[in-house]
């Protein structure tokens, strides 16, 4: 009876492919456009698109400008709560004109991002201390997993199928804005790589590529964040926001505001990893490392003690000499009790 139901009306994955598929037709119509433009116009056109956003998010953002400039005064209580709440009003209007140009784009950015790949067939450079020769161009396939991700869906894609190519494209896409985006995945070294080996195809157009390590400091973490698209893992990008909720002031943030996120192995980090819950507590106070400033004093102090008790050791033993024993006992008591204990 289901195999009939889904004969009649189709699954769900035929339709969503079958949805898909005009979005690739029209993505391929653009590329053979592409492929008619110099190195130089094929630049320009990441700038146009950068440019078309602009125009269409430019009144609104003026609008949160000036509510923002306002809120930097002295206001009375209930006309700061409606500049707030007319702030985030905004705000979501924002971010609902920028998915909508974004959609609208969508057809020339996967366009520009496929004939980018196709210009740097041949091309190497150095990958985490290795050299590469590139020498992908996304499939059509490829291509409608990559319209799945920019939709905030799941696509699931064996080893092999192309997956870190595949993110480039929604990548640049939501890169455009200027927002920042991140990609998320299992280890520090997965990271490195990936940003090394697709971050050419985003230099190309000047699209400025980070990348979170375990060991950096946190002015090292404010720069991979201020460029437009962040590799690292779930758990750098988990503690680092963690410990931005900690921090007094905005100066000391490392993260900008979240904005749109690809999660490599989701099942594994939203589900396995998901159990192991990220616990931070508050940064110690100044210098933690007070053992070198303490040593020196203690050093000193002991000394002093085995001074002291040794000059009542030999008036103990003078003492004793001239028959005055009680004497001597109270002294070599003293100095029992006097000696350090370490």
């Amino acid at each position: 009876m289901l195999s009939f139901i889904k004969k009649l009306f189709g699954d769900k994955h035929t339709k969503d492919i079958k949805r898909i598929q005009p979005i690739v037709e029209e993505i391929n119509r653009h590329f053979e456009e592409c492929k008619q433009l110099s190195d130089d116009q094929l630049r320009e056109k990441t700038n146009e698109l950068k440019l078309r956003i602009k125009e269409a998010t430019a009144e609104i953002e003026n609008e949160i400008a000036e509510i923002k400039e306002k809120l930097k005064g002295d206001l009375p209580i209930e006309e700061s709560e409606t500049l707030w709440e007319e702030l985030e009003t905004l705000e979501k209007e924002l971010d609902e004109v920028i998915a909508e140009k974004l959609d609208e784009l969508l057809h020339e950015a996967f366009a520009v991002v496929k004939d980018t790949c196709r210009r740097l067939v041949s091309t190497s450079w150095e990958m985490t201390g290795h050299k590469i020769v590139w020498d992908m161009v996304p499939f059509d396939v490829q291509l409608v997993g990559a319209v799945v991700l920019h939709e905030g869906k799941i696509a699931e894609m064996a080893t092999g199928e192309g997956k870190t190519l595949v993110a480039t494209l929604p990548l640049y896409l939501n890169a455009l804005p200027g927002r920042g985006v991140h990609l998320v995945t299992v280890n520090d070294y997965l990271a490195l790589r990936d940003s090394q080996w697709m971050g050419k195809i985003f230099e190309y157009h000047g699209i400025t590529v980070g990348c979170i390590q375990s060991q950096m400091d946190p002015v090292q973490r404010r720069k991979q964040y201020a460029c437009d698209i962040t590799y690292g893992t779930n758990n750098e990008f988990g503690f680092d926001y963690l410990r931005d909720n900690m921090v007094v002031t905005p100066e000391e943030l490392v993260q900008r505001k979240h904005n749109y996120a690809i999660v490599d192995e989701v099942d594994s980090v939203l589900i396995d990893e998901a159990r192991t819950p990220l616990i931070i507590s508050g940064p110690v106070r100044g210098e933690d490392n007070k053992f070198a400033e303490t040593k020196p004093r203690v050093e000193r102090l002991i000394k002093a003690q085995y001074n002291f008790v040794t000059k009542i050791v030999t008036e103990a033993e003078q003492l004793l000499e001239q028959g005055k024993n009680e004497e001597a006992g109270v002294q070599l008591l003293r100095a029992n009790r006097g000696l350090p204990k370490h």
